[in-house]
């Protein structure tokens, strides 16, 4: 059965077909008995009403078909950056992924963050080149693009017959043959030919290029090249697969999902290059009571063992619990053990989705993909397995949201309800945070981006109905320290008569930006409980969450425990965890904290004749423009520009470029600002 199951996604830039592809594949496959268009809202994968609404996707759908015999799992995600945590899940669990171009922009800004995140995971790709039949396509640009900014080495196995209005099919070069589809069926038959007389020498000349680029990856292909003679089509399928499934390759394949052409070659390419699940190598865990790595084979004859990447609350029946199952299978009402948070939960149900609708399983099988209904305190990364084997997986990474807004319910009486809707939701979204302000006793959301907190308070409003009053997009800002200081911090307090105390010393350093912080613990003293420095450290840790001067959460700091007195008669675990979070606080204070400011990204597209007015723009916002590419019809700009300056960008894009410019914007890194007046007298050099 194993070698029967593909586990793939579908990622790309946005606007680039990803949800339009996944319509097509449905249809041939049987899964749908119509096309699914996103530009009428009708597309199955874009279930929510904001998904039908804007035209884009926001969640991740997976969904199951079956093609000649084998069973493929697949996740369309979102194309928007705002959403990239919800294609770093998708992908954390995937076995394969459908890469997809526009033919006309090539590799644009989210390509390349989805791109490096599929290399993060080591995730084969095939490359399918879309939209060849729109005006300004260009194939051969897009695999430049695809060599020169995301540095793969692609593998030609179709080429393009014609291009944009005159776009009719692609020849075939392993098979050295043509096919076309027929409109009058949706392109539901294929119509094979041989190679057209004008065709031919073009089509040699990029065989020649497919099985040069083998040979530099397999003997078998450069033996059987020497040999004389053709290379057969069976041999070249063997050896492509073998790079593709080592990453060394990837496929290229040409089409215009949206006039139905090129879809079915997809699908078989799917099961043809990408792998299987006991393909892959094993998952990286670790085993909690040995403390040692573990490698998990897939082996479905092995003990339970899954990770849950995406939680979503249902209104009847609660939080559906989609897991990847990486050993063993779970039969439905079998009792599970959250590894991470050390809790039975029990597995009531146990469904395969097909978007937002469901049908129930008697059993999950290592490799398969699942939703789990019953568990009640699994979130995002948390390994499922059981008590005797505890084994974590490697939790995914999420990026830190750098934009907050402030909420409150329009009544008292709402508020409440209000506290258990965002629980909610930050329990869906790893990115979306809530916290309250201890000042002014708001409610303080923070999310990815504009769009991300929009989605997300629209929900709130339709969707959960509930009136809430929203303030003004705020910067979510973090701080630092700029210099190595040291301190001892004492503690005592006398509680129910018994006196609690603590003494500590701690030395906080600033590390290099993007390290993240760090806790050391330099005290060896045998004869202190091992419960007084996890104190200790929980101090430390929360002092890096609630700030120094200003209250936004620490970055890059190294704070390290040199010295710790302990006595048997006074010394309390709850002395030593305030001990500690004061010691942090005061340590860092004579560091000379700084505020750090989120530094984004910016992706634009501009018209030719628009692009001295979209530079003064940017450079207006205090931006620095990184690099411009001209490309045929427009001219890409990469750049870099404050956040706190980005917001109502879009508009003003649009009114100086007539409409026809365009953006996208992702957090790229924190730094210093040269100059910022705020409550807390922030100045060049830091914080006072």
């Amino acid at each position: 059965m194993l070698k029967s199951m593909r586990n793939i996604g579908i990622m790309a830039h946005i606007d680039a077909g990803k949800t339009t592809t996944t319509e097509r594949i449905l249809y041939y496959t049987g899964k749908s008995h119509r096309i699914g268009e996103v530009d009428n809202g009708e597309a199955v994968m874009d279930w929510m009403e904001q998904e039908q609404e804007r035209g884009i996707t926001i969640q991740s759908a997976a969904t199951t078909i079956y093609w000649n015999g084998f069973q493929i799992n697949v996740i369309d995600t979102p194309g928007h950056v705002d959403f990239t945590a919800e294609v770093e899940r998708s992908l954390r669990v995937l076995d394969g992924a459908v890469a997809l171009f526009d033919a006309v922009r090539g590799v644009e800004a989210q390509t390349e963050t989805v791109w490096r995140q599929a290399a993060r995971y080591n995730v084969p790709c095939i490359c399918y080149i879309n939209k060849m039949d729109r005006l300004g396509a260009d194939f051969f640009q897009v695999l430049a693009d695809i060599q020169g900014k995301l540095g793969a080495l692609p593998a030609v196995i179709q080429l393009p017959i014609g291009k944009e209005n005159g776009f009719e099919g692609v020849i075939d070069l392993i098979m050295m043959r043509e096919i076309r589809w027929d409109p009058k069926d949706e392109g539901e038959t294929m119509l094979v030919t041989p190679l057209a007389p004008e065709q031919e020498a073009l089509a040699l000349i990029w065989r020649e290029k497919l099985i040069d680029r083998l040979s530099q990856v397999s003997d078998a292909v450069t033996e059987s090249y020497l040999a004389g003679g053709e290379v057969p089509p069976e041999l070249i399928k063997k050896e492509l697969r073998d790079a593709v499934l080592k990453r060394a390759l990837f496929p290229v394949m040409a089409g215009a999902s949206r006039r139905n052409i090129g879809v079915q070659p997809l699908i078989d390419a799917v099961v043809a290059y990408l792998p299987a699940p006991d393909e892959r190598a094993p998952a990286a865990g670790r085993h909690l009571k040995k403390d040692a790595p573990l490698d998990v084979p897939c082996d479905p004859a092995g003990l339970p063992l899954a990770l849950v990447f995406k939680i979503q609350h249902d209104r009847e029946a609660g939080s559906l619990c989609y897991v990847r199952m990486y050993s063993g299978s779970l039969k439905p009402g079998a009792v599970v053990y959250n590894v991470g948070k050390k809790k039975r939960e029990r597995a009531n149900r146990i469904l395969r989705m097909h978007s937002n609708k469901s049908e129930p399983l008697e059993s999950l099988e290592a490799g398969d993909i699942g939703v789990i209904i019953g568990m009640k305190h699994a979130q995002t990364g948390d390994t499922i397995g059981s008590e005797g084997w505890p084994v974590a997986l490697e939790r995914m990474q999420f990026p830190e949201p750098v934009i907050s807004v402030s909420i409150e319910a329009k009544t008292l009486s709402e508020q409440e309800k209000l506290r258990e809707i965002l629980s909610l939701l930050s329990k869906e979204d790893p990115t979306f945070t809530t916290k309250e302000n201890a000042e002014t006793g708001q409610l303080i959301i923070s999310g990815m981006g504009e769009l991300h907190l929009e989605v997300l308070v629209t929900r709130i409003l339709k969707e959960y109905r509930l009136g809430a009053k929203v303030g003004n997009p705020q910067v979510t800002y973090r701080e630092s320290v700029s210099r190595t200081a040291e301190r001892t911090q004492r503690f005592s307090r006398i509680i129910a008569g018994k006196e609690n105390a603590a003494a500590l010393t701690l030395r906080a350093a600033p590390r290099e930006r993007g390290s993240g912080n760090r806790y050391v613990c330099a005290v060896k003293k045998r004869e202190v409980p091992p419960p007084i420095f996890e104190a200790v450290a929980r101090g430390v840790q929360g002092g890096f969450a609630s700030g120094i001067i200003m209250g936004y959460p620490c970055i890059d700091i190294e704070v390290t425990l040199t010295d710790l007195q302990y006595s048997e008669l006074t010394g309390t675990e709850f002395a030593f965890e305030g001990c500690a979070s004061m010691g942090f606080d005061e340590t860092c204070r004579e560091a000379a904290p700084v505020l750090l400011e989120p530094i984004m990204a910016l992706d634009l597209l501009s018209p030719k004749e628009f692009l001295g007015d979209v530079l003064s723009l940017v450079t207006q916002r205090g931006g620095q423009v990184v690099s411009v590419d001209s490309k045929p019809y427009t001219e890409e700009i990469k750049a870099r520009a404050p956040m706190a300056r980005m917001f109502g960008f879009m508009t003003v894009l649009r009114s100086v470029s007539h409409g026809r410019a365009s953006f996208t914007m992702e957090f790229s890194h924190f730094e210093q600002p040269p100059a910022v007046s705020a409550a807390g007298r922030v100045s060049g050099a830091g914080l006072s």
